[in-house]
Formats: C-alpha cells, structure tokens, sequence
C-alpha cells in the first residue's frame, strides 16, 4: 500500500509516518498512530497522553462530530471508502475542513479510485492510500480533467453558475 500526497505539480507518494492499530493490538512505544474510533472512546485519555501523533479512522457509518472537541489534538483523520459506491467519506471531509476548520491531514483509505481522486481533493482530502504505485503519474492528468465544477466547496474553486455570472 502506497500513500499519496497532493502538492502542486500533482501527487508524490510518501513514507506514511503512522500505524494503523487494530482494536486488539498493542499500541507501539514510540510513533504516530491511527485507531479506530470505538478505540479513541473506550481509551482517550490515555491515548491523548501518549507520546506521538495521533491519528482517528472514521468508519463509513460513524461522524467526525464525535471528534469536535479534539481536532486540535489530531494529526490525522482516516475516512473510510468501503467501497467506491459508498461517499459518505467525501461529506466528513468537507464537515472537517469547511464546518470544524480542521488543518491537519485528511485521509482517504479503502476503496480509493483513480477517477474520484478530483473529487476527493475538492472534499478536502490531502492524501490517499493507494494500491496502485503508478497513481502518481496518472494524479495530476486526473486532477487536470476536472475543470468546470457545479457544486461549491471550500476549496475556492468557482463554480459553473459563478462562472457565467461573471463571479
């Protein structure tokens, strides 16, 4: 599994600085990790008190409202794509970033596919776990393709209607 990044001419892949734990693993000593959020509940403040970053993965039935109060405290967000018919992730992203201003790293894992990366990025997604170690080339070209959007989002972009207006 790779882990892709946006940056300005398009996507690089980078180290993935985080542990995704399972619900029974032991967390390691030392680094960043992601736990599910039925873990962060059941073990928060221990978690909060760990040394290293942390990291939450929302599943696709499960809000980010129920992390609100901590975001600040977060180095990343996972939103889940069980499958690639499922978008609830693409509205946890834009409830993070446009309604919670959250700054850190979103990410977007699972079922993450080429033709919905441009979406993803106008949702608000900052990275993406890949299967695929060609996706960076094929990033841009992608992200390229999307020109004229319909739907406004906090990405700034202006929409077709406010294209036509002149906005």
């Amino acid at each position: 599994m790779a882990l892709l990044e946006r940056c300005d001419a398009g996507a690089e892949v980078i180290e993935d600085r985080f542990t995704r734990v399972s619900d029974e693993a032991a967390l390691p000593a030392a680094g960043g990790v992601i736990v599910s959020l039925s873990r962060f509940e059941a073990q928060r403040d221990v978690l909060l008190a760990r040394g290293g970053e942390l990291g939450v993965w929302l599943k696709s039935a499960e809000s980010p409202k129920a992390l609100t109060d901590v975001l600040d405290r977060l180095a990343v967000v996972a939103c889940d794509f069980p499958a690639f018919s499922d978008g609830r992730a693409y509205s946890y992203a834009r409830l993070l970033r446009e309604r919670h201003g959250y700054k850190g790293e979103v990410r977007a894992i699972g079922d993450v596919l080429l033709e919905q990366i441009p979406y993803m990025v106008r949702s608000g997604f900052s990275t993406f776990e890949i299967e695929d170690p060609a996706m960076p080339d094929a990033f841009k070209a992608v992200c390229d393709e999307v020109r004229v959007v319909y739907q406004p989002t906090g990405d700034g972009q202006p929409t077709a209607m406010q294209r036509r207006l002149g906005r």
